[in-house]
């Protein structure tokens, strides 16, 4: 952004600012003694310090933003409202820069992101709540805009900086969440929500930084913080979650063919359960039994099966879909057969116009019906395409160093929960943000995929790859 602009023009736009504050400070003094006006002025003078430095800072401002309003800390009211207004800005900027520079490439999932927004205005038009659900509508446009644009843009040239920062992020957010458990503080409001996190994003991404073969005080560490991940995944009780993880971590090893690797993993966890077993049978035998009626059937009875916990809302989402079968529901409501009242959220989600589908698919298909679903079909059908394709390229080059790889585990890890979980498609969540953010910046990666032949495994460039990945090409 700074350097299309001169920054002249940056100090000259400070210095008039500062002048009509301090105006507007001698005509209207208790204007400023207000606290939410306060508030107003350090937000606003954030975003214009973000703006500044928008490919470097406002992708990991706007996952924060939307996290903290998300937490159950003291600290997540606050962000309520202005995570919404901290999109709109990064989605303008970026789609601004974008315009300008005409340098990415848009493509028929860029095509098919603009289309699934297209559809939720239709399934909106026909909605009970016709204003709640064009507001949900526009929160998609807006995430959609800014994962093509503003996310994009923190990749382009500074593959480096970014992926090294994901990483560092990811070792501090497990590092936190840890300190807060250990203090009995559940700063993710739910377990659901603490296993979805460690997961779908923390266990992978830190389990490919420890295949990157780094230094050895920085693997010990990150050896350290993916097994305090995986246990918060584990501690839970989270089947999606741990599922997820399950599936992406061992995948990953397996794409890479790191088979000691999962062997000896496999080999820890079987011998720790074997020395509990010898040493306090009695607990060893509590511990089966809370997991096998806590985690695996999710009820105290077995004979309910596995899917107990799920079955009513998976069984409600298909009665709703049979009675709006073509256009919905509308995005991100659902028909509870009330009209709309002033009680319904603005900047929230309110629970008498939303309920439980137990998956995102059935969520998305009851919002804006099966003439709606086929662009969010299509679009989860390329992210799957080019998962197979990134596995395939892992399997070949036996190379960990892309950019492609975490992204393509991340991706498929969210796909996984998304089947028992619905925040796939509901912008306000956190992990839905991080989720399509990263989406958009994989399609991108994948295409820079080089070729791979039998005979000879090529070394991705520097510059693409994190400072530690070139050590992981380079003893190979």
């Amino acid at each position: 952004m700074t350097e299309r602009v001169p920054k002249i023009a940056f100090v000259a736009v400070a210095l008039f600012g500062a002048l009509v504050l301090a105006y507007f400070a001698y005509r209207n003094p208790g204007y400023f003694t207000n606290q939410s006006a306060l508030v107003n002025v350090l937000l606003l003078e954030f975003l214009a310090v973000a703006i500044w430095l928008y490919r470097r800072v406002f992708f990991p401002i706007i996952i924060v933003t939307f996290l903290l309003a998300g937490v159950d800390l003291p600290v997540g009211s606050v962000w309520t409202a202005a995570r919404w207004g901290v999109l709109a800005v990064g989605a303008a900027v970026g789609a601004l820069i974008m315009l300008k520079e005409r340098r990415s490439h848009f493509g028929l999932f860029h095509a098919l992101a603009f289309f699934a927004v297209l559809s939720a205005c239709v399934s909106a038009a026909v909605s009970r709540y016709t204003s709640l659900s064009f507001l949900k509508v526009l929160s998609l446009l807006l995430l959609f805009i800014y994962a093509s644009t503003g996310a994009r843009l923190a990749v382009v040239d500074r593959e480096n900086r970014f992926f090294s920062g994901l990483l560092l992020g990811c070792e501090i957010f497990v590092a936190l969440i840890g300190g807060f458990y250990l203090l009995g503080i559940e700063a993710m409001g739910n377990p659901n929500s603490l296993g979805a996190v460690m997961g779908v994003v923390a266990c992978p991404v830190l389990l490919w930084g420890i295949l990157l073969n780094p230094s050895p005080t920085i693997y010990r560490r990150r050896m350290v913080l993916y097994a305090i991940a995986m246990y918060l995944t584990f501690a839970s009780h989270g089947r999606a979650g741990m599922l997820a993880c399950l599936a992406s971590c061992g995948l990953l090893c397996l794409s890479l063919r790191r088979y000691r690797l999962l062997l000896s993993g496999i080999g820890i966890i079987l011998i720790l359960l074997a020395a509990g077993a010898i040493v306090r049978p009695e607990a060893f035998s509590r511990m089966a039994s809370s997991f096998t009626s806590n985690i695996v059937f999710k009820s105290a009875d077995p004979s309910h099966g596995l899917f107990f916990s799920r079955k009513s809302p998976w069984q409600d989402a298909v009665s709703t879909i049979q009675d709006h079968f073509w256009f919905g529901t509308g995005f991100g409501t659902s028909d509870n057969g009330q009209d709309a009242t002033e009680d319904t959220g603005k900047f929230s989600s309110s629970t008498s116009v939303t309920s439980e589908h137990g998956s995102s698919y059935l969520a998305i298909t009851t919002w804006v019906g099966i003439a709606g679903v086929l662009p969010f079909f299509l679009l989860l059908c390329l992210l799957l395409r080019d998962i197979l394709r990134t596995v395939v390229w892992m399997f070949r080059s036996l190379n960990p160093s892309h950019a492609a790889v975490p992204l393509a585990m991340v991706v498929l890890a969210g796909m996984i929960h998304a089947v028992f979980e619905d925040w796939l498609f509901a912008p306000g969540y956190y992990l839905c943000v991080f989720f399509w953010a990263v989406a958009f910046i994989f399609i991108d990666q994948v295409r820079l995929l080089p070729a791979v032949s039998p005979r000879s495994i090529p070394l991705w460039r520097a510059q693409a790859i994190p400072q530690d990945l070139g050590r992981a090409v380079s003893s190979r």
